[in-house]
């Protein structure tokens, strides 16, 4: 066994007795990071190469800082996306909304469909719409400023890398509430994973003390006061028959279920399961069309 192997065989145990949930996979991601290889090749790391900092970055993650804060990067479907403080890391979970959200607009007889993404964040939703939606215009809406930073950086590097991309996501910076007035009524379909966290709740040190605070505490006694203000801005942007997709906490799918209710105008109000069987993301269609 090489040094490095042995390495990441101690680091997996630290990083089990620190309560993180995949020990053995984060410590030979973080192994491959500092070394600049693959996963596939950590094997073939001579002895004489093992760096250090290897251990520095362990220590990070024990004290259960991001992994993708580590790395710099968070996967999200086929992009690669750089994240760090002040912006929200993409879950899994947010792929399967996204998937649904991409497989709708592709079937729609739209020439260029065009999306609102409310609270962007890296820009991840966004970026895979225009990515795998070719003739897709997306509308990247982030308030916060550091966020921003991140989802334009992200912008200009899918440009560079999925060409086809480049100037089909227009970054905004503006509130859910009053974005994009311009597009009132004019909208294809709304996409959002907005804060929904109740205020109290438990959440894991990688959450709660890394995170922004603004993407996770969604307000009210029951953390669904953004989803309202989404469905609200959902219900003034989208032309008749558009589509509207929301994110939300695995408890929360039978209230999401009735904002989306057929007395504010909405059809076909359904919710979905993530890659755990739970309660993710609703979707529905706006009436007309």
């Amino acid at each position: 066994m090489t040094l490095l192997l042995a390495e990441i065989a101690v680091a997996t145990e630290r990083l089990a007795e620190a309560g993180v949930e995949s020990p053995r996979n984060d410590a030979e991601v973080i192994a491959a990071h500092v070394h600049g290889v693959p996963r596939a090749e950590l094997h073939l790391v001579p002895d004489a190469a093992f760096e250090p900092r290897f251990w520095d970055e362990i220590a990070r993650r024990a004290a259960r800082e991001p992994l993708q804060y580590i790395t710099g990067l968070a996967h999200f479907r086929y992009l690669e996306l750089e994240v760090g403080p002040g912006v929200f890391v993409p879950r899994p979970e947010t792929e399967v909304m996204t998937g649904w959200a991409i497989s709708r607009l592709r079937e729609m007889d739209v020439a260029e469909p065009v999306v609102a993404d409310l609270g962007t964040g890296s820009g991840a939703i966004a970026l895979a719409i225009a990515q795998e939606v070719p003739r897709a215009r997306v509308y990247a809406v982030e308030a916060d400023p550091l966020a921003r930073e991140w989802a334009a950086r992200n912008i200009a590097l899918c440009a560079a890398y999925a060409p086809h991309t480049a100037g089909r996501v227009n970054l905004v910076p503006a509130e859910f509430a009053c974005a994009l007035p311009e597009l009132d009524r004019a909208v294809d379909a709304v996409i959002s994973n907005p804060p929904y966290i109740p205020v109290g709740a438990e959440v894991p040190p990688e959450v709660g003390d890394y995170d922004p605070a603004g993407a996770l505490w969604g307000g009210g006694p029951d953390g669904l006061a953004a989803v309202r203000v989404i469905e609200e801005a959902a219900h003034r942007l989208l032309r008749p028959g558009g589509l509207a997709a929301v994110e939300h906490g695995a408890p929360q799918g039978p209230a999401v279920y009735w904002i989306f209710a057929e007395e504010r105008g909405w059809r076909d109000t359904r919710n979905h399961k993530d890659l755990a069987g739970r309660d993710r993301f609703v979707t529905a269609r706006l009436a007309g069309g």
